[in-house]
C-alpha cells in the first residue's frame, strides 16, 4: 500500500490507514533515511493506538514503553547500538514475543533478531515536505 503525504496534518489519516492495514500484527518496522520522519510519524501512530503519554525517541535509552487502551507498547531506536549483544542484554525476546505493541526503528542493527511476520513501513523524501509512505506485511 503507498500513501502520499504532503502535509504534517495528513500523518494522522496514515496511521487510521496504517491500523487498518496491519489487522492483528503487533511489530512494526520503520525504515527510511535519517530525516524521514519516522519518529514524527510514530508519535501520531502512538496517539492512534490511544497513547496519553508524551511520546519521545528512544535514541539513547534504546526503547520507552507506553500504556494504551490495547496493552504495552514498545518503541525501540537501534540506531546507536555498537553491537548485536546490546539487544540480548536488552532483552529483547521479551519485547518482540511478549504480546505488546512493538515499533521499532534502525531494525536493520537487529535484523537477525526480528520476528517471521511484521509490518514493514517505509518513509521516503519525495520533497521538502512531501513522503511517501509504503506498507507491507512480511
Amino acid at each position: 500500500m503507498e500513501i502520499t503525504v504532503n502535509d504534517l496534518s495528513d500523518l494522522t489519516q496514515v496511521a487510521q490507514q496504517l491500523l487498518a492495514f496491519a489487522s492483528n500484527e503487533k511489530v512494526f518496522i520503520f525504515d527510511g533515511d535519517m530525516g524521514t520522519g519516522k519518529t514524527t510519524f510514530i508519535k501520531v501512530f502512538c496517539a492512534a493506538l490511544g497513547v496519553e503519554d508524551v511520546v519521545s525517541s528512544p535514541t539513547y535509552s534504546i526503547v520507552n514503553e507506553y500504556e494504551s487502551p490495547n496493552g504495552s507498547l514498545f518503541h525501540f531506536d537501534f540506531y546507536r547500538i555498537k553491537d548485536i549483544q546490546e539487544a540480548y542484554d536488552l532483552g529483547y525476546e521479551e519485547y518482540f514475543y511478549g504480546g505488546g505493541i512493538c515499533l521499532i526503528e534502525w531494525s536493520e542493527r537487529v535484523a537477525e533478531l526480528l520476528p517471521d511476520h511484521y509490518i514493514r513501513v517505509e518513509i521516503a523524501i519525495v520533497e521538502e515536505n512531501r513522503r511517501v509512505f509504503n506498507f507491507s506485511k512480511v
